[in-house]
């Protein structure tokens, strides 16, 4: 107890010195959201990685995915590292910076309003990022409950309250750059972590070749005919792992707090470091968070279920962990609270930054005031504390009572953003002809098509086949119909301001000087 109490005190110094190291680039608006345009390599791909991978994906959706796919849902943290990492970069990294410099634009609604001129575009995204953050947030404490009652035989509602006490903490004082640096940290405690834990638990059951062998003498129930199902390339249910893959992958591409970190990079150089650095930790993080949990129903002993039968996913991890070293169980706490910590600080900026940048800021300007860069300021942090509050008073709620909703919606989440904002950020990046009604038709099919999946489940009722009933493959129909509604409503409806966007695009083009090792220069 003394080891994993030394190790807690330590990581929340460490949290907190950083956030007042980093003040003073916190003292004005650019520099509390964004650390003024000027974040390296390093701390912005990590601060991509931290943000993508939380707890929901470590306890949660590992066990999950681990026990219905077994050692396939490790395709999940590969396309995860390939498409929601690696090519998430190439595609928006250097586009994004761009743009979002041109437009001098914060936040994922005002790149909308700026783009596509529509101060109502903005004010629309600003809701739905409002409304489908906050359970999202809530979500992130989930994972702490099991793992800190099983180390320290604490109330969940206090471990609750301390990580959102401490992140609040050093988000308020040093902003966006006391996250990046804290980010990277977590980072670092996140990819040996991962090893560590795997090593572990797969010692505890002979080896690795000892476990698969184990493995692969448990049959499958959904299918039964197919021998070592859950060793096999791609498991029993192939289908519904490529639209986990999908959804967690592909959906980072429209998600606000996700692609704020472009936003932020310093330079070239940058995006090009940040990339493999990005990708790899994806395949460590992801990739063995999942490879973990592909081991789960070896401990279908020990795990616990429902009264009818399944089993609870998230008693998954925990009870794979339980009978690890003393040390061991200190360093899954830090690596679990590296992970909620640092998406939780992501996704609190972006809602307080979005709401006072795009929402109150617009309001004051309309009523003949204009809002000061002080005032700003303190909006932003005012309503970090009030998202924080929030989402840690949702998470002892859900908790404490027979309230489900908060889950459900969390699940929802993910699908509703990316499937309101991919096609239209995409689209608007690289094409001039992407029309304001398209961005429209984008945002109301996202929404919908996830408040109708949210409405079956409510009513127990099945949203189009038994398949697009869950939320993750509904999330991936959403995105599918943006990407294909989008250049079909623009191409049916008029581009206005032609000269306006061709000036946007010319930021593209624009020509810099650059050293000889970056370029080769033409004979």
């Amino acid at each position: 107890m003394a080891l994993k109490i030394t190790l807690l005190v330590l990581f929340f110094a460490i949290m907190i010195g950083v956030g007042i190291f980093c003040r003073k680039s916190a003292s004005n608006v650019q520099g509390f959201v964004l650390g003024g345009r000027n974040v390296g390599s390093w701390l912005t791909a990590f601060a991509f990685g931290t943000s993508y991978f939380s707890a929901v994906i470590f306890v949660g959706y590992a066990g999950q995915f681990g026990w219905k796919y077994g050692l396939a849902s490790t395709w999940i943290g590969i396309g995860n590292a390939l498409i929601g990492s690696l090519l998430a970069w190439r595609v928006l990294g250097r586009r994004t910076r761009l743009m979002t410099q041109y437009l001098k634009s914060a936040t994922m609604p005002d790149f909308f309003g700026q783009r596509f001129n529509s101060g109502a575009l903005k004010v629309a995204a600003s809701v739905i990022v409002f409304i489908f953050l906050i359970p999202y947030t809530a979500s992130l404490y989930n994972g702490l409950s099991r793992l800190f009652g099983m180390a320290f035989g604490i109330d969940y509602a206090w471990c609750v309250l301390g990580m959102a006490v401490l992140t609040a903490v050093y988000v308020l004082v040093g902003g966006y750059m006391a996250t990046a640096v804290n980010d990277f940290i977590q980072g670092m405690i996140m990819l040996v972590g991962i090893v560590a834990v795997i090593v572990a638990v797969l010692n505890g059951h002979g080896g690795f070749s000892a476990a698969v062998a184990e493995l692969s003498q448990i049959p499958s129930e959904t299918a039964p005919e197919l021998n070592g199902a859950f060793v096999s390339f791609l498991g029993p249910q192939p289908i519904w792992l490529f639209g986990v893959v999908i959804l967690t992958s592909l959906g980072t591409w429209g998600l606000p707090q996700m692609v704020g970190k472009f936003y932020a990079i310093r330079d070239e150089a940058a995006i090009r470091k940040g990339t493999a650095i990005s990708t790899f930790f994806a395949i460590i993080v992801a990739g063995g968070c999942y490879f973990l949990g592909g081991f789960g129903r070896l401990f279908g002993d020990v795990i616990e279920y429902a009264p009818n039968g399944s089993p609870i996913y998230d008693s998954i991890v925990p009870s794979m962990l339980s009978n690890l070293p003393d040390a061991m169980i200190g360093i899954v706490i830090i690596l679990v609270l590296s992970a909620s910590m640092s998406t939780l600080s992501s996704l609190v900026l972006t809602s307080g930054s979005t709401l006072t940048l795009d929402i109150i800021k617009p309001a004051v300007g309309k009523a003949g005031k204009d809002m000061s860069e002080k005032s700003q300021l303190l909006t932003i942090r005012l309503f970090v504390l009030f998202f924080i509050a929030v989402s840690s008073v949702l998470a002892i709620i859900q908790a404490k009572s027979s309230v489900t909703f908060i889950a459900q919606l969390m699940g929802i989440s993910w699908g509703a953003l990316a499937g309101a904002f991919l096609a239209p950020f995409l689209y608007g990046l690289y094409w001039k002809r992407t029309t304001p009604a398209a961005v429209w038709a984008s945002f109301i099919v996202g929404v919908a098509v996830m408040c109708a999946c949210m409405y079956g489940t409510f009513t127990k009722t099945t949203f189009i086949s038994p398949y697009f009933s869950s939320p993750i493959n509904a999330g991936v129909l959403a995105m599918l119909l943006g990407l294909i509604i989008v250049p079909v409503v623009s191409l049916m409806t008029k581009v206005r301001g032609k000269e306006q966007i061709d000036h946007m695009f010319s930021c593209y083009d624009r020509q810099v000087t650059v050293r000889a090792t970056d370029a080769l220069e033409e004979e």
